[in-house]
């Protein structure tokens, strides 16, 4: 029995030639892109965050250090205290050479380096009061911001480790020496000026980075909320795909019958004589062989999804060779082609794009029968091509749901499927779809799509 996996890519090649025969697009690669990387690009946001904030964490220290040396005459231990400080800037190096590498940033990575932060505040601590420091609520940053990026576990395990510090730190400390003549007065004042800069800076802090990071993480559950549309979209795909291949198998059997109708009624003295029934005849012929080639086509693709084979051309030659065959078969000559392109470049054919911007035109045609343009464009390294009509332009809620199945204005049954497959076409090669509406009436659809998806 045929599994899941052998039906889906199936399915998937059976699409793929009927989307080129239909003139919809090639879907080749349909569900075989890679393992995105998008899911990491929020953990390196986050660690970049702790970098930042680690960085104002050791100016923090310098200027608190020299205020209270210098300017409050505290005797305290510099050269232990400036040992750590080094190992802040140098772990900051470490996680921003990490990040511009591109290494992954898991939930551990993020852990240890708030762990080290810990560390590193406790140490600063025990040189400078121990628990009798104001400044020991700033670890009350670091559980907040761990129970913003760590899981349960992970946030339980830091506070755990936290209060274990805070603990060691009222045992084991190095007391602050006042200068002569300082009094508990002066110390207890000292600790209430302490306690304020601790709850400023704490207050400051975790109001700007928890902020950030909250936005990061919401970027990253839309980027998430978007690859399961698009998952749901591909189970989409292959569910047309099983149908195109069952409707290929049942139309085989009267295609055929048709043919050898028209045969017989081609040598039929009665209705040859007629030279008009007779060319109704041929054309008839033309439309059912045009038909079974569709379907051999379909079910030959199915077995071994290959489209045509691709041949180098340049950009500017593709788009004339396009308009040339789309008015061509279209009998249409209202396609206005604008060139803006500037120096042409060496790409390859492909059938997939000339049917996807065909169906584009096409779509264009039936809204403004009189006028069409293409507009042909250079972005830096993007390919530009968009489609202009004067019809009635799309509906709102048309532009809320473009690319989704079933989405059209045409108002007929099983309609708004060709956007649908050009919009997933176009996201498999890298690109985007754009609809907007002109404001003295007309759409424009715009394809986008690097350079690079089709150069050699």
């Amino acid at each position: 029995m045929t599994d899941w996996a052998d039906l889906r890519r199936t399915a998937r090649a059976t699409l793929i030639a009927t989307a080129r025969h239909l003139g919809i697009g090639s879907l080749a690669g349909l569900g075989e892109a890679g393992p995105s990387d998008d899911d990491q690009d929020g953990g390196r946001q986050n660690l970049l965050l702790l970098v930042q904030l680690r960085w104002i964490a050791v100016a923090g220290q310098v200027v608190t250090i020299a205020v209270a040396q210098g300017g409050l005459g505290i005797a305290l231990p510099l050269g232990a205290m400036a040992v750590v400080l080094a190992g802040l800037v140098l772990l900051n190096l470490v996680s921003l050479g990490w990040i511009a590498r591109g290494g992954p940033v898991t939930e551990g990575a993020l852990f240890v380096a708030l762990l080290l932060d810990v560390v590193a505040l406790t140490v600063q601590l025990s040189l400078s009061g121990g628990a009798t420091n104001p400044f020991t609520s700033l670890f009350l940053l670091q559980l907040t911001l761990a129970a913003v990026l760590l899981s349960s576990r992970a946030t339980i395990a830091l506070v755990a480790l936290t209060t274990g510090a805070l603990g060691v730190l009222m045992l084991t400390y190095q007391p602050l020496v006042l200068p002569q003549g300082e009094g508990e007065t002066e110390l207890f004042r000292l600790y209430l000026v302490g306690m304020l800069v601790s709850f400023v800076i704490d207050a400051a802090l975790i109001a700007v980075f928890v902020t950030r990071i909250s936005r990061n993480l919401r970027r990253q559950d839309a980027r998430l909320a978007d690859l399961r549309q698009r998952a749901a979209e591909e189970d989409h795909i292959v569910r047309m795909g099983l149908l195109a291949s069952g409707a290929a198998h049942e139309l085989g059997t009267p295609l055929s019958s048709l043919s050898v109708i028209l045969g017989d009624w081609r040598r039929m003295p009665e209705l040859t004589a007629s030279a008009d029934i007779a060319r109704e005849i041929e054309e008839m012929q033309e439309a059912v062989g045009r038909c079974k080639a569709i379907v051999t086509g379909i079910l030959l693709a199915a077995g071994a999804a290959r489209g045509e084979a691709p041949h180098l051309t340049t950009v500017r030659s593709f788009v004339t060779e396009l308009a040339g065959d789309w008015r061509r078969m279209r009998s249409c000559f209202c396609l206005q082609v604008r060139d803006e392109f500037g120096e042409d470049q060496e790409i390859v054919s492909d059938t997939a794009l000339k049917q996807v911007l065909f169906n584009v035109l096409d779509n264009a045609l039936d809204m403004s029968p009189t006028f069409v343009e293409l507009v042909l464009l250079r972005d830096g390294d993007t390919l530009r091509l968009s489609v202009t009509d004067r019809g009635p332009g799309f509906a709102p809620e048309m532009l809320a749901r473009l690319g989704q199945p079933y989405t059209s204005s045409k108002g007929r049954l099983g309609g708004g499927l060709g956007l649908f497959l050009v919009v997933n076409v176009v996201r498999k090669l890298g690109g985007t779809v754009e609809a907007r509406n002109r404001s003295y009436g007309g759409a424009v659809v715009t394809i986008s799509l690097p350079l690079a998806s089709l150069t050699v």
